[in-house]
């Protein structure tokens, strides 16, 4: 359930180029985490509390919600139901990775990948790429030819609705980039 959690934050940063909850603290993290998928349920709040290091402390009350819709909202539905799947409050009830690859975020990406996998697969087996060699088990030894033998996607795809928002885009030459929304370890 952690891992699914951590999908969801890395592919939110992904999204938008940032950390979905950029806290500088802890405490100022947790806040984040509430304002936008409300009250933690009670195991984290219970781990909170009997921590010795939060001790006489509490996670402030947002006086507004800001909804992942919100924090994303030139983002398709597949995406931000994706990312809400993964970053359920409660974990026994948050999906497991088999469930969020059959998510309608990648309905694109498995018509355009099974076809092409079937293709490679085809045209690796013509060209007998297994063939059995004294003491290679079976397998032809590993090129290191430094070229990438794994699928490309070479072109972006036509049916997203999503642009780009990397911050790369956005940076000025000559400007200092400031990490001041990363949190003082």
């Amino acid at each position: 359930p952690v891992d699914i959690w951590a999908i969801g934050c890395v592919f939110a940063e992904l999204l938008n180029g940032q950390a979905l909850w950029p806290g500088r603290s802890d405490v100022d993290q947790l806040y984040l985490i509430r304002k936008t998928l409300g009250d933690l349920t009670p195991r984290p709040m219970q781990i909170f509390k009997s921590n010795q290091f939060f001790q006489g402390m509490s996670i402030p009350d947002p006086n507004t919600l800001e909804p992942l819709e919100a924090k994303f909202p030139n983002r398709n539905t597949a995406s931000l139901e994706f990312m809400r799947d993964s970053l359920v409050l409660e974990p026994t009830i948050r999906q497991t990775c088999e469930e969020l690859l059959d998510s309608a975020y990648f309905d694109n990406f498995r018509e355009w990948f099974e076809p092409e996998l079937a293709r490679l697969i085809a045209n690796r087996e013509s060209k007998d790429m297994f063939k059995d060699k004294k003491g290679s088990k079976g397998r032809k030894p590993r090129q290191r030819d430094g070229k990438s033998h794994l699928p490309q996607i070479t072109t972006p795809n036509p049916n997203s609705t999503e642009t780009s928002q990397s911050p790369c885009n956005e940076v000025e030459k000559g400007k200092n980039n400031t990490f001041d929304h990363l949190p003082s370890i």
